[in-house]
């Protein structure tokens, strides 16, 4: 009788498990033509156009610097973006870029719903681009459906074959694309050809294009649906004035099959033909409402459109429009958008403070930096006559692409005296002129000496002042000298 009970439990217990997983469905979206289709292969070819030109163009930034506009240069720890060169302390930049575009996207959502999902983002724009080349060697839809269920035969070997190869070609373009924003683009291209680039750009490569043609030729949907965590907090940029794509219901409903010559009085224009669901590339039913799956693609609006055209009924049963405005046509009132609204506005204040600050901070760059570290062991030195001394190390970072003369001095030590190691005679006048190597970090040693009568100290603050000689630059650091009073 146990054994019953435990054969039972386990059953229950499998089934429960079995019950938190579904398999994939397939989905075959289906060819359509219309105003929103166009408007995507628009973007398509736009954003494709820029992807790939790019790393093309040149930006001359002077002798011995790279002259591509846009390049990521991991060896020299560098990216250049047109006329703007980052280093790496300046990461700060990159993290402004970071809350710009998320930001940027907050504020189209709350306006527009996943607009960005359904036209510009990367896994859309590839994976139309691998749909369609689905279709020009396997067919539509139904054509699709009917080869996948198909036997093996030559006919079927050979599609998927070409379709396959050619999705690899694709991601192969792709990952060739993308590499050339990491090295030169007129050196590397040939370079991977002829077999002459290194193993390192082979690898990424292989990589980019292994991960383009699973993500956008086998994955498709299920990366908008359970790998993108957009779709999780988008719910919270939404409010009752966002325009979303949106099946008019106070229109469509009641729905029902419709025979020519039958009167449409007490029921809706939705004839349930499902054309909508055909052509959804996630395969969502839009008359569902707001669901997580829905990219904002606006796909099924060319689709029941062109329904409707043939029925000779107004366009729009699906469309843009907001949870406000459908409650208003559903009571018979006049709808209305409201593009000004308080999570709007707050966006788009954040947005312009953090372009402000952005703007600011590249007008108010300089062209030399310098840092200081004091040395830790030992801290500091008492000489013979009983004066102290402290080492530094003094780090000139010349941003320029030119070699430098600077003027070394330090402010806040009265008696104090500044030696430059190779440099003693500097010693005398505490006044030091040292150069620094063009776009490069030149290092120096400095002893800073105060004199036995002014010994008895812990600790006192001072600059050090670095100073161009050329156009008047100065930098400072702030640093202390330490002694050995209590």
């Amino acid at each position: 009788m146990a054994d019953i009970y435990a054969d039972q439990d386990a059953l229950s217990r499998k089934e429960q498990q079995e019950s938190l997983y579904a398999d994939r469905v397939k989905v075959y979206p289906k060819k359509i033509e219309g105003p929103v289709r166009r408007l995507k292969w628009a973007v398509v070819a736009v954003l494709l156009s820029i992807y790939y030109l790019a790393p093309w163009l040149r930006w001359d930034r002077g002798p011995a610097a790279p002259d591509q506009a846009f390049l990521i240069d991991m060896p020299n720890r560098r990216a250049y973006i047109l006329w703007i060169e980052i280093w790496p302390q300046e990461l700060y930049f990159l993290v402004g870029l970071l809350l710009l575009g998320a930001l940027g996207m907050f504020f189209v959502t709350s306006l527009f719903g996943r607009i960005w999902c359904g036209y510009t983002c990367p896994q859309t724009v590839w994976t139309d681009l691998f749909m369609w080349v689905e279709r020009l060697i396997e067919g539509d839809r139904n054509q699709r459906m009917r080869l996948d269920k198909a036997s093996t035969s030559p006919t079927k070997v050979w599609k998927k074959t070409a379709k396959h190869s050619a999705w690899m070609v694709m991601a192969l373009l792709t990952g060739g694309a993308w590499i050339m924003y990491f090295n030169d683009a007129q050196t590397v291209v040939p370079a991977i050809f002829t077999g002459e680039a290194g193993l390192q750009v082979y690898f990424f490569l292989g990589l980019f294009t292994a991960t383009t043609y699973l993500l956008a030729g086998w994955a498709r949907e299920q990366v908008c649906i359970y790998m993108c965590p957009w779709p999780r907090f988008q719910s919270a940029m939404f409010d009752e004035d966002t325009l979303i794509v949106t099946y008019r219901e106070w229109r469509g409903e009641p729905r029902g099959k419709h025979k020519k010559g039958e009167s449409w009085d007490n029921r809706g224009d939705c004839v349930d033909c499902r054309h909508c669901v055909a052509v959804c590339p996630t395969g969502i039913d839009i008359r569902d409402g707001v669901q997580l799956e829905c990219i904002g693609c606006g796909l099924c609006m060319d689709a029941c459109n062109k329904i409707m055209t043939n029925l000779d009924l107004p366009k729009g049963l699906i469309g843009y429009d907001s949870p406000g405005n459908q409650e208003l046509r559903a009571a018979g009132k006049q709808p209305h958008t409201h593009f000004v609204r308080p999570r709007t506005v707050v966006y788009a204040v954040v947005f312009s403070l953090i372009s402000a600050l952005m703007l600011w901070g590249l007008l108010s760059r300089t062209t030399v930096e310098v840092n200081v570290l004091h040395d830790r062991n030992p801290v500091f030195v008492t000489l013979s006559d009983n004066s102290v001394r402290n080492g530094y190390t003094i780090r000139v970072l010349n941003k320029t692409r030119e070699d430098k003369i600077y003027k070394l001095s330090f402010d806040g030590l009265g008696y104090a005296t500044m030696s430059v190691v190779g440099q003693e005679d500097s010693a005398s006048q505490n006044v030091a002129r040292i150069t620094s190597v063009a776009d490069s970090v030149t290092t120096y040693r400095v002893f800073i000496t105060e004199p036995p009568e002014l010994a008895d100290f812990s600790q006192k603050a001072f600059d050090f002042v670095l100073t161009d000689q050329a156009t008047g630059e100065i930098a400072r650091h702030e640093t202390v000298l330490r002694g050995p009073g209590s």
